[in-house]
């Protein structure tokens, strides 16, 4: 069996290694080392959690212990998709290094430029940073890449995902062309396979495992849940997530929860302190300070529950950490990988849980054939109260639903009191049978009324007027003094007279009340003539 002894390490650099209790190096980390200190570019795919930070530091330490740092131009470069595996990353340094002279500084976003400045200045040999923040500095003329002599990308396929290609391939071109190069991942996409055939020479390709494999030490499954409603969907998925837990027991000493969104960590968090569970949230928009603050705590075990979005997918070295539970399906198949490889670390036992609603089958699907095995599925704790099912209504059976409102004419119709109330198909017919029975009481008035209407027509005397046009001459004779001439007048429009004599006080244009008029003739107007409303005899005795 290897040891790390056996590895060609630095004396100092195997001393920090024995303190820390370690012997046994891990496969990635024995396939990894000689090449890397040979001085040959390493291409390393491993599952998450084997140790590939320490396969490629400790090398790192042993190479770099001769030589002195110049101010602005770094010896080496390690280069991490996120803050918080950058910080991590030098934790590792300072743990492995700490019986050497060496140096580093750490560029993440933050952090205040002035102190990550003056660390540049005085000379470091290990520069460790996020692509962004590096960029920042080098545009800012504060940073030299000229002598960089080994140059680490570690967790290549994440970097791919939060479009850092770019960076990287300009951050490659300003270091010299004959550095050492070192790239790690857990996953391996076609991208970055050509990237690596474009920026590493004859790499030694060390693959301990099939890429995007899970431990065999994680214990996964997987549970089907579909809400009652989609506006109550979010509470209870949370309350199924604190069913599981609670369904965990004692087993469940601490545990990662993933979310997709930012917006639903701090929404599960919440819910989970409200429920009485130890939980914190941890998330990008989150103040370095603060995210910092709350992995101490976790790792220290202050804290029980983290709840986080894929900051905290990727490389973060956190021990015993017993449960992770993936409240949303990965939306990448190989986050999945990452995400549970936070739990069942160092040949540790671990269990993941991951909770799928109908719109991630999709997603999961595609996390089956990335891992290339089924995920258990398991029982829905609590299921009868999480997503109640709907009895099926009977159409032939009588409703005891409320009437639907009958709407009136216009929009405008109300049910009064009375029509509130539901009448039962008997109660409708005993009330037109009654009304059938009732014997109906007429008045004389009424029953004149109807005899009259019952006359035939023929029989009803017809009144009728004569129809005679007066000569045109006796026309123009017979004039009320009072009223407008109408021949050769050009033909107006009186639509809005109604309109004009309400505004002008009841009044018409001449001045002349309505009443001067005579009685309003239906079909001719407010304004017929007054001789056109007199009788033909009124006529004659004029």
């Amino acid at each position: 069996m290897i040891k790390f002894s056996d590895l060609k390490l630095d004396a100092k650099v195997l001393k920090a290694v024995e303190e820390t209790g370690y012997e046994t190096p891990t496969p990635i980390q024995a396939g990894a080392i000689p090449p890397a200190l040979e001085g040959r570019d390493v291409l390393g795919i491993a599952q998450t959690g084997t140790g590939k930070t320490a396969g490629f530091t400790l090398p790192m330490i042993t190479m770099l212990k001769r030589g002195r740092a110049r101010a602005r131009m770094p010896r080496s470069l390690v280069l991490a998709p996120t803050r918080e595996l950058a910080a991590q990353v030098a934790e590792n340094f300072d743990t492995y290094a700490k019986y050497t002279k060496l140096t580093k500084a750490l560029l993440i976003g933050g952090v205040s430029f002035k102190e990550q400045d003056n660390l540049i200045d005085r000379g470091v040999d290990v520069l460790i940073a996020t692509p962004g923040r590096l960029l920042d500095h080098f545009e800012r003329g504060k940073l030299i890449l000229s002598d960089v002599k080994i140059m680490v990308v570690d967790e290549a396929d994440r970097m791919l995902d939060m479009g850092f290609i770019p960076d990287i391939e300009r951050i490659f071109g300003l270091t010299p062309f004959t550095r050492q190069t070192l790239f790690f991942s857990a996953t391996m996409a076609p991208e970055i396979e050509r990237i690596t055939n474009t920026f590493l020479s004859n790499p030694a390709k060390i693959e301990v495992a099939r890429a995007a494999t899970t431990s065999e030490t994680i214990t996964q499954g997987v549970i089907m849940f579909k809400g009652s409603k989609k506006a109550s969907e979010a509470s209870e998925k949370q309350k199924l997530l604190r069913d599981i837990i609670a369904s965990e027991g004692a087993d469940c000493r601490n545990g990662i929860i993933f979310c997709n969104r930012k917006i639903d960590v701090d929404a599960v968090a919440k819910s989970m302190t409200k429920a009485g569970l130890d939980a914190s949230p941890i998330h990008g928009d989150l103040e370095q300070s603060h995210r910092m603050r709350t992995l101490a705590k976790f790792r220290d075990g202050t804290l029980r529950f983290l709840v986080a979005s894929d900051v905290a997918a990727r490389g973060l070295d956190i021990p015993n950490v017993s449960h992770v539970f993936n409240y949303d399906v990965p939306s990448h198949a190989e986050d999945y990988v990452h995400r549970i490889g936070r739990t069942g670390r160092a040949g540790k036992t671990g269990t993941t849980i991951m909770i799928c609603t109908p719109r991630d089958q999709k997603n999961f699907d595609d996390i089956e054939r990335l891992v290339e095995m089924a995920i258990p599925r398991m029982e829905l704790p609590g299921m009868a109260s999480v997503a109640p099912v709907a009895t099926p209504v009977d159409a032939a059976a009588p409703s005891d639903d409320k009437p639907k409102r009958t709407r009136t004419r216009g929009g405008r119709g109300r049910r009064t009191d009375a029509e509130k109330v539901a009448i039962s198909p008997v109660d409708a017919a005993q009330a037109d049978t009654a009304q059938q029975d009732t014997p109906k009481v007429e008045t004389p008035e009424a029953g004149a009324a109807k005899a009259k209407a019952e006359t035939p027509m023929a029989q009803t005397p017809a009144v009728e007027t004569a129809k005679v046009d007066p000569p045109r001459s006796e026309t123009k004779k017979i004039e009320s003094p009072k009223a407008e001439p109408t021949r050769n007048a050009p033909r107006q429009d009186h639509s809005d007279n109604s309109n004009r004599e309400r505004s002008r006080g009841g009044h018409n244009r001449g001045g002349r009340d309505n009443h001067d008029r005579g009685p309003k003739i239906v079909g001719m107007g407010d304004d017929a003539p007054t001789f056109i409303t007199l009788s033909f005899d009124e006529r004659q005795d004029g």
